[in-house]
């Protein structure tokens, strides 16, 4: 029921009253969250289990055309740049952020970005046919320049939909189907499913169908109120948005909120990414983000991922079942993340990112002594059993989703499309560089990579315990206040721009008096 205005009605208002989640705000989230985040996870994972069938197809395919079979070497470096280009083009894609969500909207992006899935899913799927393998490797650039825009617009979109008690939840949505798309690219690419010599080109196709579904349904939901009233100047468009996805008309607290921001960053204008590296006023938003992103992904979570196999056999498991133990792996990951859904905003989003980080550096710190001695203790195999679950536990509920809900939170509208540039471009160049240099690190240092992952995992966690504050149930202008203490730059709070209107008004109504009483 809408609030009674007081004289500070718009304050109390944004403060005291809680939205629910309506029936439009869930739906453009899900719609959003599957047919673009879903896409991100399906194609990390998706080449995994029919990789020796797609690498059988590369060497028919030379020979078919060469009449010799395919060095080894060259297999080797067409296999590496297939995996590669994937976040390679996720970089791409995070540096074309920014021009296209300033000028096409959150919405519109979202939606341009959908033929590059369907192209990529199309290409794929006729790959065998086409007796091509070129295709797969272009394919793979294609959809990481898909990913890398979907991984940052996403959160970006539906940071800025969401109210402030829900940015939270439905900023870790997406992050939680990332997880569901890596399990269905698992459960899909098992031996029996399509992960087989007849099933690949099917099982690499099917990425098109969620971008397919959000084509033909998000044109039917709004776009970003804050994109609409602060960068597009139309006050009316975003009053009528905010009231559809808040369910009531009275949005009157949010649309001034709106303007307050709109107010404090009329100077700055449309940001670059030189001009905030160069902006003292967000010094310390921009370090915050690119340690939480570099932490995200040099924590080692492909290392995890990539030694899970090994771990479960020296347990026991039969080579042939190892599959469907990674697809329970998969599963945790899923489960894990929906949790972080449920409790981001009751634990805040510090707690998270402070005890995933912690669980993420303690099992990396167990696994190096367990993987050194399961040679000699039997029992440590299960231990190292126990330190994966409990890393990817660690890295489900705050490691992967909470660095995405900061970006949102901790930048303005001017500055947010730019921080999502370089949190992306961090994110995907450091998935490169692990992608690149972890198969080097293994065959160097064996286990004890773990420990180099375990530093890392620490050194993040001290940062963040002593630089990064609360967000949680914050305006973004509140949270910019408190940033702006640590970067020691004053930001007007909403009454002392009323005190001064007030002072402004005050002095010209003395100023005329003074000059009437003259002219008498």
């Amino acid at each position: 029921m809408p609030m009674e205005k007081g004289p500070d009605s718009s304050q109390s208002n944004l403060s005291g009253r809680d939205t629910k989640m309506t029936l439009s705000l869930a739906l453009v989230t899900l719609i959003s969250a599957f047919g673009s985040s879903f896409q991100y996870g399906y194609n990390v994972s998706v080449i995994n289990s029919p990789a020796p069938y797609m690498q059988d197809f590369y060497n028919q395919t030379y020979t078919d055309r060469h009449g010799v079979f395919m060095d080894k070497n060259f297999q080797t470096l067409l296999w590496s740049l297939t995996v590669s280009m994937y976040p390679l083009g996720g970089f791409f894609g995070s540096l074309m952020v920014g021009p296209l969500v300033n000028n096409c909207g959150r919405k519109g992006t979202l939606l341009i970005n959908n033929l590059f899935s369907i192209a990529a899913a199309i290409l794929m799927g006729t790959s065998e046919i086409a007796k091509t393998f070129e295709v797969i490797i272009l394919s793979r650039v294609i959809m990481g320049i898909y990913a890398g825009l979907a991984s940052n617009v996403v959160p970006m979109f539906l940071g800025e939909m969401a109210p402030k008690n829900l940015r939270g939840a439905i900023g870790v949505v997406p992050q939680l189907f990332i997880t569901i798309g890596i399990l269905i690219a698992q459960i899909l690419g098992l031996n029996s499913i399509l992960g087989n010599a007849e099933g690949w080109p099917v099982l690499l196709g099917l990425t098109g169908i969620p971008s397919v579904i959000q084509l033909l349904t998000l044109p039917f939901f709004p776009e970003s109120p804050r994109y609409l009233l602060i960068q597009k100047g139309n006050e009316e468009q975003a009053r009528q948005a905010l009231q559809r996805l808040r369910g009531w008309d009275d949005v009157d607290d949010e649309i001034e909120e709106m303007r307050l921001e709109d107010q404090s960053e009329k100077e700055e204008g449309q940001m670059s990414v030189l001009t905030l590296c160069a902006f003292r006023g967000l010094r310390w938003q921009l370090i915050s983000i690119v340690v939480m992103m570099m932490g995200q992904q040099l924590s080692g979570v492909n290392a995890v991922f990539y030694y899970a196999d090994r771990i479960f056999q020296s347990a026991g498991v039969e080579t042939n079942n190892v599959q469907y133990v990674t697809v329970s792996i998969g599963a945790i990951n899923v489960v894990m993340t929906c949790l972080a859904v449920f409790i981001v905003e009751s634990l805040g989003r510090r707690i998270l990112l402070l005890a995933g980080f912690g669980l993420c550096c303690g099992s990396c710190a167990v696994l190096t002594l367990a993987l050194n001695l399961q040679n000699t203790v039997s029992w440590m195999s299960y231990l190292s059993i126990v330190c994966v679950i409990l890393y990817i536990i660690g890295h489900a509920i705050g490691a992967s989703p909470i660095p995405f809900v900061m970006i949102t939170e901790m930048f303005l509208q001017s500055s947010r499309p730019a921080a999502f540039m370089v949190g992306g471009s961090v994110h995907w160049l450091c998935n490169f560089a692990v992608g690149l240099l972890f198969l080097y690190m293994e065959a160097g240092l064996g286990a004890y990579s773990f420990l180099i992952f375990c530093a890392i995992c620490l050194v993040t966690m001290v940062y963040i315990f002593f630089v990064v504050p609360e967000t949680k149930n914050k305006t973004f202008m509140e949270i910019n206040k408190i940033m702006a203490k640590r970067n020691k730059v004053e930001i007007q709070t909403e009454k002392e721009e009323l005190m001064d209107i007030h002072t402004i008004q005050a002095g010209q109504a003395e100023k005329k008096e003074i000059s009437n009483s003259s002219n008498l």
